[in-house]
This record gives C-alpha cells, structure tokens and sequence, in this order.
C-alpha cells in the first residue's frame, strides 16, 4: 500500500479561546506560550488555560505545541523545566525551543520542535537536530522551494514551514538590533521592532535614496498559491504565525488555509489531514480583509523586488478603488464595494505618508468622514477595517463534529443502541422498555432516525443510522433521547480515553556540531548550552549577545537587500551600480550595510 502523508494546519493561539476557535476552524494544531519564555512577551498563559485548549483540541485528535522558545539564562533553566513538566503533565504534544541548554536537563519524553530561531536553512544542520532527538524543525522563512526539495531528501524529520503572516526581515528571526539599540532581547521575547520605524538611506557616495521610509520593513507573507508545491517538496505541518493576533484573525486566516488544504487533499489519495473532524464555518474567509501590510511570497520561488512596505508599517488592507470627486466632509468613491459606517479606510498622501479614517456615514458610493479633510480626487483608497465582515466573523458559530455511525436493535427486554466514530472507538448503551409494534411503520423508523440525528451541542454528529428490528417497533422518544445520550456520552469518554501522544527524549551521543567554532550567533546564554556544544565536539563558544556585545557585530544577517529593492544591484540587476556599503540613519543612530554580494546576504552593522 502506498504511504499517506499527513499534513497539518497549524494555527496561533494567543489564548485558550483564540486556540479553541482555530480548532473549531480546521486547524490541525495550535501553538501556545506559558506564562514564560515564550518569543511574544504579551502573548503568555497560565497551566489551566492550556490544559483547557489541550483537552478540547485533543477530542478532535487535534494537537497543541508549547511554544518555549526564548533563550534562557541559568537562573532560569529550573524553572522553564518546571513549565515543560506541567505542561506534559497536562497533555501537550510537543515544545517549540531554541535554546540547546534544555537537551542537558532531565526533560519528560515531550516530542521536541527546533524554533525556526535555531537557523534551520541548511541539510546539515537539520541532520544533526535529527540524531540529537528532535522530531520536526521549523524551517527558515528565506527558503526557496527548491532549498525545501534538497533538505527534504536529507533528512527524515517532520518539516514545518510559515505560510501567512508577519516576517522577521532578519534570517531566522535572528536580530540583535533590539538588544544593541534598546536594550531588548528579541531571542527572549522583547523585540522594539526596529525593522518597522522609518530610516533614510544612503549609498556608498552620501547620496540619500530614500529619505524617512521604512526600509526594513516587510509585506506580509501569504503563500496560498503554493501550498501544494510546498507539499510536494516535502512539508507537512503548515504554520500560520500571529500569536499576538486577535481572534477574529485567527478564525479567517485558518479558515482560509483550510478550505485550500481540504482541496487538495480531496484530490490526491496520498494525504490525508492529521486530525478528525467535519468543520463548518458560516462566513467566506478572505485574508486580505484581515491585518496585512500588503503580500509577498518572499524567496518561496527565487529572489523578486517588491518585498517591503516601506510607505508604512501598518496594516492597509484591500484595494477599493479611486476618489472621484471630493466635497464638503465627504467624498466620492469609484468602487464595485458596498462601503459601511464605522468601516476604517485610509490612503497615502502626496507626500506617501498613510491617512487613516473612520466612515461617519456612508449613502452607496458617497463617503462622509468627521474632522478630516476629504482625500483629492484620484486618490487610491484602501480598507483596512471592514466592519462587517469583523462582526461576521466575530459572531459566526462554527462548530466541528466527528461522525458517528449508530445501530438501533431489539434485545430481550428493550433496546440497544451502538455507537462508533471515525476512529472505530465503538460503544453500547441499554434501556429496558416495552416491545410495542409500530401502527405506521414508516413514521415510527422516520421519528428515530430524526432524535438519533438530534446531537446538539455534543462534538458529534450522525453520520449513519442503523434499525435492525425483527418487526418495526413504537419507541417513545424519551427512550431513544435517553440511548442516545448515554451512547454519546460513553462516546466522548472513549476518545478521551484513548487518544495517544508521541514520546520522544532527546539522544544523548557526541555526534560532532557542524562547527567547531560558534560566535554568538550560536545564542549561548547558560552553562547548560555550552555543556551542550562542547559535548558535540564544539571548542570555541562566543558568549551570547544578551551576555556580551560584540564589536561591530552583525546585528541582521539579511536575504533581504536594500540594492535589490531599489533596483541596484550589481550582480542581478545593474552591473555598473557600486558595490560599496550603504548606510541608514534614524535620529542619533547610525547603521551601516556590508553587501555579501557571493552569498546574496546583507549585514546590518552599528556605526
């Protein structure tokens, strides 16, 4: 029989409620921070509110990762150990860390996922995260599709890879600016996010090129048009990022990348989704309706310009068409769409700084807005807050249900009534009562047919329903209620009971690092990491940048290049064009770009 490959939607949960709702949505794991040590500061939770997600996302088999993925000090190993062991104990299916200092500690047999922050962009690395007891690794977001292909054929480790949302215009998330100019780790969840505030740009010659942008600043990924290629080259878990997004993002994006997955997987007998469940979701999701700073399909197929939304950091949303003319508090807008009161748009100005607007009040295609001065005519407007699809989605009841095959017999003194789902976890609930015979036979079956259907609030829904009778009987509907919901009931305690959780621990060997020398790249902040390396044959450790700053250290390693974007680069685009450093300015600070034009990087140094 040929193999079928799982694939796997996996959605952010910000909190247990925003996990639930991507659960109810299609997806097939979330991922969630403790109240520590997870790489989005305002995005922790408590034990309860996780064991809460883990025990309603397991019923539909779907699983939930621990996101522990800062760097730690020493004085704080104990207690990130500590988390991971409540969090076993609670049920979570994996942890998401960077840090190599975990591997020495005594970790339960958790399933480990390397954090795209460990520089997952090459087959040797993520070989050596294999023999060391790591089950799936997070690809680097740079990665081309035919980069995906040849670590694909390397190793045998699951591959998850980001499909939507925000990027980290450093390689792997890997940025020390934060730290460098304000202080703030972003390896331990403070990012100021430098990457989104505008700078000028200065060619090798002092020519400004571009003067208060946001050059670092990058669109949104979005990589809808791929996700099969993607499958083919070897991914199977999907990543949406956005644990610090609000629900109503969550439910729209996760509802989107579902409905794309499913028709996929509809059409190919080789994959199959990796939890269970019937989804229905009462609204059409559209990801450009949610927060987006434009899209980009970043290097899925090669190097393309047009990566950064250097005009603003903010989200504009969707196209909805031009001014036509302008009056007294209102303007005309030239558009196919129906434009609502309380609908938030917005456009650049003459000099491309983004205006923002709530509607006062719209009457058809005549927009009145409040202390603002209506956008001239020719002005390209965009909504970047559609409120009725924000109540749409917000108030929508999607609900998931696992089918369930039921079989009504006779027994000697009443009725059975069995039960099994899609799994094949069968069960069987009796009542006694009375053998009455049936004075119109087609009404009595058709009455049990709809109260066996009648499942309500329950995560199960009829799928099948079996009358095995001898003669057809009159059954009182508080009989077949009364069978259903114990059969139900036994039901849900069976899945509980035998849903099933990988384990894994970490190896323990000296397979030899690739590296015998880390810089501080390598992000050693405690006894145990270097412990670690040192083991894996590594002889010259670099202090972490938290510990030690170093001279004129590369503060981003970038793919991203600022020639590129502006159509100067020597290599691809204009041979004549310098090869010399470029510089940004932001008030006092200064910052100098080394073009590696051999390796296609860029380093972003402090002056």
């Amino acid at each position: 029989m040929d193999r079928v490959t799982a694939i796997e939607l996996l959605s952010p949960a910000r909190d247990a409620d925003t996990g639930i709702a991507a659960v109810n949505c299609g997806a097939d794991a979330v991922y969630i921070a403790a109240r520590r040590f997870g790489a989005r500061k305002g995005a922790g939770n408590e034990l309860h509110e996780i064991e809460r997600l883990i025990q309603y996302a397991h019923l539909f088999r779907a699983r939930v990762y621990l996101a522990l993925n800062t760097l730690l000090y020493d004085s704080e190993l104990e207690e990130a150990l500590s988390i991971i062991n409540d969090a076993w104990n609670a049920g979570i299916d994996g942890i998401i860390i960077q840090d190599m200092g975990l591997l020495e500690c005594n970790l339960p047999p958790v399933p480990l996922i390397a954090s795209t922050q460990t520089d997952n962009r090459n087959a040797e690395k993520i070989s050596f995260l294999e023999k060391v007891g790591f089950q799936r690794v997070i690809l680097a977001r740079e990665l081309s599709l035919t980069e995906i292909k040849n670590i694909r054929s390397q190793t045998s480790l699951e591959l998850e890879f980001f499909i939507h949302g925000a990027l980290c215009v450093s390689y792997s998330g890997q940025c020390y600016l934060s730290q460098a100019v304000k202080g703030r780790s972003a390896n331990r969840g403070e990012c100021a996010q430098l990457c989104r505030v505008p700078y000028s740009l200065f060619d090798e010659n002092g020519n400004k090129l571009v003067a208060d942008r946001h050059v670092l600043s990058l669109k949104d990924l979005n990589l809808t048009s791929y996700l099969e290629q993607l499958i083919d080259a070897g991914i199977t878990s999907f990543k949406i990022e956005g644990r610090l997004k609000d629900i109503a993002y969550v439910k729209n994006v996760t509802t989107w990348y579902r409905k794309i997955l499913d028709r996929i997987i509809e059409g190919r007998n080789d994959l199959k989704r990796s939890s269970s469940g019937s989804v229905f979701v009462p609204f059409n999701p559209d990801p450009a309706r949610s927060f987006n700073r434009g899209f980009t399909a970043y290097f899925i197929r090669g190097r393309k310009p047009g990566l950064s939304a250097m005009l603003s950091p903010k989200s504009t949303g969707y196209y909805l068409g031009k001014v036509k003319s302008a009056g007294d508090g209102y303007f005309v807008l030239d558009t196919s769409e129906s434009v609502s009161n309380g609908d938030g748009l917005c456009y650049f100005d003459e000099q491309h700084i983004l205006r923002g607007f709530r509607v006062n009040k719209a009457e058809g295609n005549r927009i009145f807005i409040w202390k603002a001065s209506p956008p001239p005519p020719g002005t390209e407007i965009y909504r970047n807050n559609d409120i009725l699809f924000e109540q749409q989605v917000m108030t929508a009841k999607e609900t998931r249900k696992i089918p369930v095959s039921f079989a009504l017999r006779e027994t000697k003194k009443g009725y059975s009534l069995s039960a099994v789902d899609d799994e094949g976890n069968s069960v069987l609930a009796v009542v006694e009562s009375d053998h009455l015979p049936a004075s119109k036979p087609a009404v009595a079956e058709k009455t049990i047919r709809e109260q066996l259907g009648k499942t309500g609030n329950t995560i199960f829904e009829a799928d099948t329903v079996t009358v095995d009778f001898s003669q057809p009987w009159f059954i009182q509907t508080s009989v077949i209620n009364e069978l259903r919901r114990q059969c139900l009931g036994f039901l849900l305690r069976e899945r509980i009971k035998n849903y099933r959780r990988e384990e894994r621990f970490p190896v323990k060997n000296e397979i030899p690092y690739p590296e015998s020398s880390l810089d501080f790249k390598a992000n050693v902040l405690n006894k145990k990491a270097e412990a670690f390396y040192r083991r894996h044959g590594v002889h010259h450790i670099q202090p972490g940048f938290e510990l030690k700053q170093q001279a004129d250290a590369p503060l981003m390693t970038m793919k991203f290049c600022p020639k590129f974007e502006q159509g100067k680069c020597p290599r691809f685009q204009d041979k004549s064009a310098g090869k010399g450093d470029w510089f940004l300015t932001e008030g006092e600070n200064r910052f100098r770009l080394v073009f590696h034009c051999d390796e296609c990087v860029v380093t972003l140094h402090k002056e």
